[in-house]
C-alpha cells in the first residue's frame, strides 16, 4: 500500500470512529462536486492530524468545537463536530462550557450561535 492510500484508509477509519454517519454524509456530498477535496479532507485532518500522538480524541474534539464556535460561520461543521465530541466521550455539559468559554475570545454572538447549534444536536439525539 502506498503512503497516500495508507493516509486515506487511516483517515477514513478515524473519521468513522469520530463522526460515524455524519462524516460519511459529508464525503457523499462532495463526491459529485470535488472528489479530490473529499480525499484531502480524509488524508490530512483525519489521516495525519487526528492520528498524531499527544492528544486524545476527546481533547481534539473539544479544541475543534472551540475553534468552529470562534469562527462563527461554520455551523454545519460545528454540528458535525459537536456530535463527534459526544461520540468520543465529551459530555453535553463539557460541550456547553467549551462554547460558553468562546464568548470571552470570540464574542457573545459566536457563543450564542454555537449554543444554538449544540441545542440542535442535543435535540436530534433525544429524538433519535
Amino acid at each position: 500500500m502506498n503512503i497516500e492510500n495508507y493516509r486515506y484508509e487511516r483517515g477514513l477509519a478515524k473519521l468513522r470512529e469520530i463522526d460515524g454517519e455524519a462524516g460519511a454524509r459529508v464525503l457523499d456530498s462532495l463526491a459529485g462536486i470535488a472528489p479530490d477535496f473529499a480525499r484531502y479532507l480524509i488524508e490530512f485532518p483525519f489521516g495525519d492530524i487526528y492520528c498524531r500522538p499527544g492528544l486524545d480524541l476527546k481533547s481534539r474534539e473539544i479544541a475543534v468545537v472551540a475553534a468552529l464556535t470562534a469562527l462563527g460561520h461554520a455551523t454545519p461543521q460545528l454540528k458535525v463536530h459537536i456530535q463527534g465530541a459526544l461520540n468520543v466521550g465529551v459530555t453535553r455539559a463539557e460541550v456547553v462550557e467549551t462554547i460558553m468559554q468562546m464568548a470571552v475570545y470570540a464574542g457573545f454572538p459566536a457563543a450564542l450561535n454555537g449554543l444554538a447549534a449544540a441545542g440542535d444536536v442535543f435535540a436530534q439525539g433525544e429524538s433519535a
